[in-house]
């Protein structure tokens, strides 16, 4: 007996999708750089609402540490959950001739760039990806609207054995 996959209406069942649609999931230590991107955008925004509430609360007679808490408390369920969870919301397969990124559960998008469309490959690797040994593959293509497709939370040597792939393809179909 086979277990049948779950609607895709469910939000839960991204991973089990992307397993079903035959997609590789991105590196779980990419959900450590976007949690370390999370915090260092969402820790100054979460001091300022404390020192909002130091400075404003007191003349307004209001309650002391209400925007404070609320503020530290997003901000730490943005940083501890968000990123696990847009991971998972990560997919992409590379096949003959054509590189297929999805993402998103929202607003999903699924993205299949045909080899013969690549202008260019880029490999990509900021200071917290190469912490973890990451980094990102970023393909122009001919065009204008959508030109850019980027695949984040590649482990460094996947993606530099991605950039050559498409590289050998290339140079295939124009030689």
């Amino acid at each position: 007996m086979t277990e049948t996959p779950p609607a895709p209406t469910d939000p839960f069942a991204h991973d089990v999708l992307n397993a079903a649609e035959g997609l590789d999931p991105v590196n779980p230590a990419y959900g450590h750089v976007i949690r370390i991107a999370t915090a260092l955008n969402l820790i100054p925004i979460a001091i300022a609402a404390s020192v909002a509430d130091r400075l404003i609360m007191p003349r307004i007679e209001g309650p002391y540490g209400l925007v404070t808490t609320a503020a530290w408390l997003i901000a730490l369920i943005a940083i501890a959950v968000l990123p696990t969870r847009r991971v998972a919301r990560w997919g992409f397969k590379i096949g003959e001739g054509q590189l297929r990124v999805a993402r998103g559960w929202l607003f999903r998008t699924d993205t299949i760039v045909p080899f013969v469309r690549v202008q260019h490959i880029d490999v990509g690797q900021g200071p917290v990806e190469r912490l973890f040994g990451l980094s990102h593959l970023v393909v122009h293509t001919s065009g204008t609207h959508n030109s850019t497709v980027t695949l984040p939370g590649l482990h460094a040597d996947l993606a530099a054995a991605m950039r050559e792939t498409i590289r050998r393809h290339i140079q295939t179909d124009f030689a």
